[in-house]
């Protein structure tokens, strides 16, 4: 029996969107405040080129990677720029191991970097369907791991980005969001409705996005680290959704996967 296919890869158009925002926000405000700069680039000028050039391969990748011929190309290109995000924040993991913050900033930039490969793999007949599934519900259950670890480290911060409308308070989101992360990575790398956690990862964080974020936007426009924040999440998103898809279409005794 052949498992039916979706009829559009929404992961990815959003995945794709979202970083081609993220490369316009670098160009128009081409810094990354310094928490990404290495040590090994005393050069202003060096990082600001090695700067632009990193938005413009978002730029390139997040238009690429939403149509069929090029997904794989810009899939590569995103996926460059992002693994190079992630090794850029070991130095500081290494520096300063008790503090989670840059062990959060990896996570992150490795969640992005996972929906690229994902992508990559999606569209290359390289890797069998079980073991793209099973590559990325790890990969995205480690960092769903990351963001339920941050969220409890830093609570109390976490709770103030909650909008004070939403009832019933802002702490109890962040303790609920917290222990969804938890429940969602223990899914992802146990193979426990991985399909069901993964579609709740993505409701989660497009909600994030539509809620924290968007307003915040809104209310300081001029801020490009809520430009920045929004672009990251929604971006995350895509990835976990990127995920969603994949899980939904694949099955074990689908004799062509990856045909559309």
């Amino acid at each position: 029996m052949t498992a039916s296919k979706p009829s559009t890869q929404l992961g990815r158009h959003v995945f794709g969107l979202a970083l081609l925002a993220f490369g316009v926000i670098t160009l128009v405000w081409p810094s990354y405040d310094g928490w990404l700069q290495p040590h090994f680039v005393p050069n202003a000028q060096i990082w600001q080129i090695l700067v632009y050039a990193d938005a413009v391969a978002q730029i390139f990748g997040g238009i690429a990677i939403r149509f069929r011929r090029t997904a794989k190309m810009g899939a590569i290109a995103i996926g460059v720029v992002y693994l190079d995000f992630a090794l850029l924040c070991i130095p500081r993991i290494a520096a300063t191991p008790q503090v989670y913050n840059p062990w959060g900033n990896f996570f992150e930039q490795f969640s992005i970097f996972t929906g690229a490969v994902l992508v990559y793999a999606r569209w290359s007949s390289v890797c069998p369907p079980e073991i793209v599934k099973r590559i990325g519900r790890i990969f995205l259950g480690l960092c769903a791991a990351s963001f339920a670890l941050e969220q409890a480290f830093y609570l109390s911060p976490t709770a103030t980005l909650v909008p004070k409308w939403v009832p019933p308070s802002q702490m109890f989101w962040a303790v609920t969001t917290t222990v969804l992360f938890a429940l969602a990575a223990l899914a992802l790398i146990t193979d426990r409705l991985a399909l069901f956690a993964t579609r709740l990862l993505t409701l989660m964080l497009v909600s994030f996005g539509l809620f924290v974020w968007v307003p915040l936007l809104f209310s300081d426009p001029h801020n490009h680290a809520n430009w920045g924040e929004t672009a990251e999440t929604f971006a995350i998103a895509g990835s976990a959704w990127i995920l969603a898809d994949l899980l939904g279409e694949y099955r074990p005794d689908d004799a062509h996967p990856f045909r559309i």
